[in-house]
């Protein structure tokens, strides 16, 4: 919407804009354009929500109605128990939060060090870094899966445990390159000044650095979740015991074996954590996006 009034007041000048006509027709397609935004975004949930109360017969013979005849709210509860829609949400939010935590550790400890610390060798690590992120992801599959399996110089076998999850969403280049950009930003006399003081390599991350990066942490937050909440592949193939596997891989097992309306309720039950998670946190997520120059 932002953009839209930009581009109008572009095209239109200031002294048309004082026109009533030219006012109400700029107006006019600011107003169309917020609904048409709304339609785009909200629509597809509205109708995820109506499949989820609608009978099966309601969603064969008028797949178009705007709205059941007779609303069977208990799909939630059913799909939550008989689904067990519970369980596999359960198992997602221990896959997000150790993702999450993993990824968040990584990106400022090394966005830290090759910002602040500076080692001799920093931009050749940094470089390493970038050029993960033009490898498809699908690439390193296998070498994934035979690194977790036989884990280097421990010679553990991760598969089937949420570790095989959580340590790979540590190498995630761009949210170091996020982080990195973030740290350069900071004045480089908070870091002398705490160093005449006494301060420690740890008290500068944790006292100085991670304070003043909170817009930055909070996109990486979002970029974690998200990533790992939508994930696919990578859980179907480390994660075999299916009361080990998160919502997402669940929902395609689901699939051919569920009613379809009680299938929809445990989708709607399945993008709701997300959702709720942006909704409480848009204020810090947009202002992070706003700091690091990332644009949507």
């Amino acid at each position: 919407m932002t953009l839209l009034s930009e581009s109008l007041t572009t095209f239109v000048s200031a002294h048309d804009r004082r026109r009533p006509g030219v006012r109400a027709a700029v107006r006019s397609i600011q107003a169309l354009t917020l609904v048409l935004l709304l339609l785009i975004g909200i629509g597809p949930l509205y109708w995820m929500v109506k499949g989820a109360v609608s009978a099966p017969t309601e969603l064969t013979n008028h797949p178009l109605a705007l709205w059941p005849d007779r609303p069977r709210l208990g799909n939630f509860a059913t799909a939550y128990t008989d689904l067990s829609v519970g369980r596999y949400l359960m198992n997602t939010f221990l896959v997000v939060g150790g993702s999450w935590f993993v990824q968040l550790f990584v990106s400022a400890t090394a966005g830290f060090a090759l910002s602040v610390l500076k080692p001799r060798f920093g931009k050749a690590v940094y470089g390493a870094i970038l050029a993960t992120m033009f490898v498809p992801y699908t690439v390193n599959m296998v070498s994934l899966f035979m690194t977790v399996i036989d884990l280097p110089l421990l010679h553990l076998n991760l598969g089937d445990t949420y570790w095989a999850i959580w340590l790979p969403a540590g190498t995630n280049g761009f949210t170091v390159l996020l982080a990195k950009q973030f740290f350069d930003a900071l004045p480089k006399e908070l870091f002398d000044a705490a160093r005449v003081d006494g301060a420690n390599t740890w008290q500068l991350l944790t006292r100085i650095v991670l304070p003043m990066s909170r817009p930055v942490l909070a996109v990486i937050s979002l970029l974690a979740v998200m990533h790992s909440w939508k994930d696919f592949i990578w859980p179907l193939v480390a994660l075999t015991d299916p009361e080990k596997q998160p919502i997402s891989v669940a929902l395609a097992q689901l699939a051919t074996q569920a009613p379809q309306d009680q299938l929809i309720a445990a989708m709607v039950l399945a993008v709701a954590p997300p959702i709720l998670f942006f909704a409480v946190g848009q204020k810090y997520i947009v202002a992070g996006l706003g700091f690091t120059g990332v644009k949507g």
